[in-house]
């Protein structure tokens, strides 16, 4: 996989890169980053890449020129044209795991890092592929989004994690491809279940007893309906309508968890 992020501040990502998941998956040759200075694709001398809004208003915009020219350098460089060009943006479709799955399938992404007012709508309509949003919340620039869409993706990739099944475990892991008990009673597309590790027991409080148990089966079981019962408690809208079973749909109490609630 081959990230390129376009970027006024390059350096943002410096620290990023050489830390836990991304320095090792570069290591391994499973993802390749480069970072591109927007700058490096001005034409005056004070590498301008933002200009007032037409029509008044506060804040800059990030010209259009610099960024088409950033991205056509990139595609001919590659001498591909078709792979996706992402912008970070508010405005975008919700980052979430099915979105995630499939830039995970891609093997070249551009991410372009928004800064000030916005960018020009020009570069929405007639250079980006994508637009997408990490959260309804205001940054001040693209950066962080992309560092999150990287991160995101990378995980979903073989090799990067070391364990094959961790990405299957994760929080809303099988929204993409349906629901039902996954590895160690992991339910996709719901929560993750409560994990616990030593000591047994601290400050009066215990593990529960069936994680002791030693019964691979109980545990699971455990697992999947503790998944199912947070996921009710905090997240319903995961639970679609027709994707569980009646057994997938009986919480830890006996009470159904019916469609409608």
């Amino acid at each position: 996989m081959i990230f390129d992020v376009i970027t006024i501040f390059p350096g943002f990502f410096e620290s990023f890169l050489i830390h836990g998941l991304f320095k090792r998956a570069i290591e391994k040759g499973i993802v390749t980053v480069n970072v591109i200075d927007l700058r490096d694709f001005t034409d005056d001398r004070h590498r301008t890449v933002d200009d007032r809004p037409f029509g008044g208003g506060p804040g800059m915009v990030l010209k259009p020129e610099p960024l088409f020219r950033a991205v056509e350098s990139l595609r001919d460089a590659a001498q591909r044209p078709d792979f996706p060009v992402v912008l970070l943006s508010p405005q975008g479709r919700l980052l979430q795991q099915p979105v995630v799955a499939a830039l995970a399938g891609r093997e070249h992404v551009i991410l372009i890092c928004g800064r000030y007012e916005g960018v020009d709508e020009r570069v929405v309509t007639g250079l980006a592929t994508d637009e997408i949003s990490i959260g309804d919340y205001i940054l001040s620039g693209g950066e962080l989004a992309a560092a999150v869409v990287m991160e995101a993706v990378t995980r979903m990739l073989p090799g990067a994690l070391g364990n094959e099944e961790s990405p299957q475990q994760d929080s809303f892991s099988g929204l993409a491809a349906g629901v039902g008990p996954g590895a160690n009673g992991a339910t996709a597309g719901m929560l993750d279940c409560p994990h616990f590790t030593r000591p047994a027991e601290f400050r009066g409080m215990r593990v529960p007893e069936v994680l002791l148990s030693g019964n691979h089966q109980e545990i699971a079981e455990w697992r999947r309906r503790q998944a199912l019962a947070k996921t009710r408690a905090r997240r319903p809208d995961l639970i679609r309508a027709g994707s569980l079973s009646e057994t997938d749909l009986t919480v830890p109490g006996g009470r159904l968890i019916r469609q409608e609630d």
